[in-house]
């Protein structure tokens, strides 16, 4: 879930992302994975965005990954085959604070194939850059503070003085979720206000995953029980394929 409120980010307040990482505004546009390779690609946190002549790929992770360096060495031959003249920045951005010294690998070694990628630790990252960007805000706390409160309080007033009702929405629906990797639940519910989270593009698709899962939790119960496709379609409002593929599941379970 967090990869994808960093990915909505990086996709609604692209020219922030870029600043950020960059240094300068430079408009970029967005570089589909399906243009590189007909293979399958891992695109939950992929961002992929291109100039003329600069490919910027940048990787949210919530918690470290030992295969990160060989797929940013993918990413970098599939982008070579597709656009050999491009310059490549590729980013890995990782938000929860750990030891693990995964975080730190920023390049993959094979006999003589070598590669290198930048990483980015928010927990290291000084504050002030992500309070000066709308799009940023949302990772401020993540930051390097040792006042997480008084940060997080900072952004909600930062947002409560946006104008546009979608955007402060989606904003503050953000904030409250990645602030939940470092602070406690209900000091973020203190800080914002549920009803303008309530409003938000983020919020309502969580909530229809909820009531999906909700759904097919019901219709595994009622499968368990013998109960027929039909009537439980039409129960919980599944489709019917949906319901057969748990009942092959359920199947596969019992025996």
């Amino acid at each position: 879930m967090f990869d994808n409120i960093c990915k909505f980010l990086a996709e609604n307040f692209r020219d922030d992302l870029v600043t950020w990482l960059l240094g300068n505004p430079v408009k970029l546009t967005e570089l589909k994975p399906t243009e590189l390779s007909s293979e399958p690609i891992r695109a939950d946190s992929l961002i992929l965005l291109q100039s003329e002549d600069l490919v910027l790929h940048t990787e949210f992770q919530t918690d470290a990954d030992e295969t990160m360096p060989f797929r940013m060495l993918d990413y970098r031959v599939r982008v070579y085959r597709r656009y050999p003249l491009k310059e490549m920045r590729q980013v890995v951005i990782y938000l929860r604070p750990t030891n693990s010294d995964l975080v730190k690998q920023n390049s993959f070694r094979l006999s003589k194939t070598y590669h290198e990628f930048e990483v980015i630790r928010l927990w290291e990252t000084p504050t002030e850059p992500f309070l000066q960007h709308p799009g940023l805000l949302p990772f401020a706390v993540l930051s390097q503070t040792n006042e997480p409160t008084m940060i997080l309080g900072r952004v909600a007033q930062a947002i409560e003085d946006i104008a546009d009702r979608n955007i402060k929405s989606n904003l503050t629906t953000a904030s409250a979720i990645l602030a939940g990797l470092v602070m406690p639940k209900d000091i973020i519910q203190r800080i914002f206000r549920s009803d303008i989270m309530q409003e938000s593009v983020i919020y309502k698709e969580i909530y229809s995953e909820g009531q999906q899962k909700e759904k097919e939790r019901v219709a595994l119960s009622l499968l368990r029980q013998g109960i027929s496709v039909e009537v439980i379609a039409n129960a919980t409002e599944l489709p019917k394929e949906k319901i057969i593929a748990l009942q092959k599941i359920v199947n596969q379970n019992n025996n």
